[in-house]
């Protein structure tokens, strides 16, 4: 009965979305207050419907339910608790449940806190949101029903895939997800501006916190997924370029940029017409993602084994969405006239710059990813682009990104002089030059890149708490002015800062980790001891055990310095009881320097293991530098300015607006 409910559930939610979709765009075409009323209401039981249904998959996965078919095909009675509930999105079926649900949580958001929305302009957001919806609807319905019943239950399941029986599982596709369908909320805006052909720094201002949000959560998601890759692939690296990682990483690029422009035309009303473009683009990528994920056309460990049947339907969702909206975007955006002006050299000029660099690293990482596919799709063979490419192209364009970063918060906004600008930037300069050459001196066998990194970061850091120090006058003024001027700084403002700040600490550790990696691959009997980058790590055996579902052998590693000891650590290979498939856990002991990373392999005639011994320099400085991004946005997402309405825009609207106000009061 219980999946009944859920699929019934699904059923009357697609209903719902579809008068969401029809009336309240009507309502606002025509004026009609009653009409777009219905979109608060159907947004809300819309969400309530989906969290019913997928409630109602979880208590089947909870309770292993093995008259349902995606629960057969995904658990086990012997998987601990947690597994069995985050598998609810560790396949196909659960995880596209799990995209509505966001997607909805999202129109319920809107509907519940956008008071401060015109009402044509929420029922037009609403009714978009919706219309996505449908479209996911019919796409679970028809080809992915997560509640499909076996005729004869089976009296266990197949297990979830070991490589997924981790905690990283309980919180990374949530929030991944939670990124990337927010994007959603900046289309639904956008594709609202084009209808009413009317984009202000008020919608810039409405649209901010969403994009905000969805931004902050991919970070994490994407941080968090690379954390979890580098601890239990046993592989002691952090970032593949692989597809599916590729694409959560192009709409975070695209979203980096909406975020930039926004500011610009909220403070100026210039690059309208290029937000919007933004706006439409992140959503489309975060589409594309889903697309890649469960069309069947990538091998990976990212994605679903599922019919490639499939992928055509979502082709065409991809198709519809993105066409239609850059066909709307060509008609309505000639009617989007900005009034700001700026010179090349100026606050509108470096955030211009961001956003050029910004699309063209998605565009180059789009290449890279599809290209594969689209030449072997008619018939010009299997070839692949992997890191060299992928490092050759998108690191040469972060570069003058990173440099432009420190110095565009100096600039004045319509017009300003660089030289002063860059003299502001003097001791930045020199602390650079140090830590270039501190890192030159240090790693005398490093590439040249890894030099270059160090200095970047450094620039970075330095001329963002220059530019800090600046705002505030610390030195020019009493300190307790300073003091004063720090408190009253606006939340967006500290957000800022404190965001650029962790991209210099994250590019830290990108340098640190990707540049001076040491690694050690070898075959290690019981008192071994192997050297890696000054550390010694002696081997002292094997011995078996026993976990909830799987067994183990763990390797016992003592390491030290210079006789001193500094850690024991005890990587683990687990072998599945099910699946018989085994999975790696390395042995990490994390230090401000660096990771000592230990990795266990198979066991040999002799009685020796293959192990693999890596010091991973400054890497925790990469996932603190995204602990520390994502802080930023939330301060930033606390600011004043993204709670209070607009009311020059509700007087500034016609005479239709008049009942329209009425109705919102």
């Amino acid at each position: 009965m219980t999946a009944e409910i859920g699929h019934f559930a699904l059923v009357l939610a697609l209903l719902i979305a579809v008068v969401q979709v029809t009336l309240p765009m009507i309502g606002a075409h025509r004026g009609n207050a009653a009409w777009m009323a219905v979109a608060k209401p159907a947004a809300l039981v819309q969400f309530g419907l989906i969290a019913l249904s997928f409630g109602c998959l979880m208590q089947l996965y909870v309770t292993s339910d093995f008259s349902v078919l995606n629960v057969v095909q995904n658990s086990h009675t012997a998987k601990p608790m947690i597994y069995k509930i985050a598998g609810v999105w560790a396949n196909h079926e659960g995880s596209l449940l799990l995209w509505v649900l966001i997607l909805t949580l999202f129109g319920s958001a809107v509907a519940a806190f956008g008071a401060n929305l015109p009402p044509a302009l929420k029922a037009r957001v609403l009714s978009v949101q919706a219309m996505i919806a449908v479209g996911f609807y019919l796409f679970m319905l028809l080809t992915s029903n997560p509640f499909e019943r076996v005729e004869v239950p089976p009296i266990n399941g197949q297990d979830l895939n070991p490589l997924l029986q981790d905690f990283g599982l309980a919180i990374h596709p949530p929030m991944l997800y939670l990124g990337y369908v927010g994007f959603s909320m900046a289309f639904s805006f956008a594709i609202a501006a084009l209808i009413e052909g009317r984009v202000d720094a008020a919608w810039a201002r409405w649209v901010r916190p969403w994009t905000l949000a969805a931004w902050c959560f991919l970070t994490g998601g994407i941080a968090l997924g690379s954390w979890w890759a580098y601890y239990e692939l046993g592989w002691g690296g952090w970032w593949f370029w692989d597809p599916v990682e590729n694409a959560s990483f192009m709409p975070w690029l695209a979203g980096t940029a909406l975020l930039h422009s926004s500011t610009v035309v909220e403070k100026r009303d210039t690059l309208k017409g290029w937000t919007i473009l933004l706006a439409i683009v992140a959503f489309s990528l975060s589409l594309l993602g889903t697309f890649l994920v469960r069309s069947g056309v990538l091998t990976s460990v990212h994605t679903f084994a599922t019919d490639p049947a499939r992928g055509v339907f979502i082709l065409g969702l991809l198709i519809v969405v993105i066409g239609g909206s850059l066909a709307l975007f060509a008609w309505r955006a000639p009617a989007l006239v900005s009034t700001g002006v700026f010179q090349p050299i100026s606050r509108e000029g470096a955030l211009l710059l961001n956003n050029l660099i910004m699309a063209t690293a998605a565009a180059a990482v789009l290449l890279g990813t599809l290209y594969p596919l689209l030449l072997d799709a008619i018939g010009g063979g299997k070839i692949s682009v992997g890191a060299p490419f992928f490092n050759a192209v998108f690191i040469p364009l972060m570069m003058p990104m990173i440099a432009a970063m420190a110095v565009g918060p100096m600039l004045s906004w319509k017009r300003a002089d660089l030289i002063p600008a860059l003299s502001r930037l003097k001791a930045a300069a020199v602390v650079t030059a140090a830590a270039m050459f501190a890192a030159w001196a240090i790693m005398t066998d490093g590439p040249v890149m890894g030099v270059i990194g160090a200095g970047l970061a450094t620039w970075l850091f330095a001329g963002t708490l220059i530019e800090l120090a600046g705002r505030i006058r610390l030195f020019k003024v009493p300190l307790r002015e300073s003091l004063s001027r720090l408190r009253r700084t606006p939340r967006a403002s500290w957000g800022m800062t404190i965001a650029h700040l962790g991209v210099a600490v994250a590019i830290t550790g990108i340098t640190g980790a990707g540049s001076w990696q040491v690694e050690s691959i070898q075959v290690m009997k019981p008192g071994d001891t192997v050297t890696v980058a000054g550390y010694d790590f002696t081997f002292d055996g094997a011995r078996a055990g026993q976990g909830p579902n799987y067994s183990i052998i763990s390797g016992t590693f003592r390491v030290s310095r210079n006789g001193e000891p500094v850690v024991t650590l005890e990587p683990e290979k687990r072998i599945y009881n099910v699946s018989k498939r085994p999975t790696t856990e390395a042995g990490i002991h994390t230090m401000i320097s660096g990771d000592l990373y230990a990795v266990i392999g198979d066991k040999g005639e002799d009685g020796a293991y293959v192990t693999r011994l890596y010091f991973n320099p400054l890497v925790v400085w990469m996932w603190a530098g995204a602990i520390i991004m994502v802080s930023g946005g939330l301060i930033s997402l606390t600011d004043r300015r993204h709670r209070i309405g607009a009311p020059a825009r509700r007087r500034a609207q016609g005479p239709a607006s008049v009942p329209q106000a009425a109705a919102a009061e």
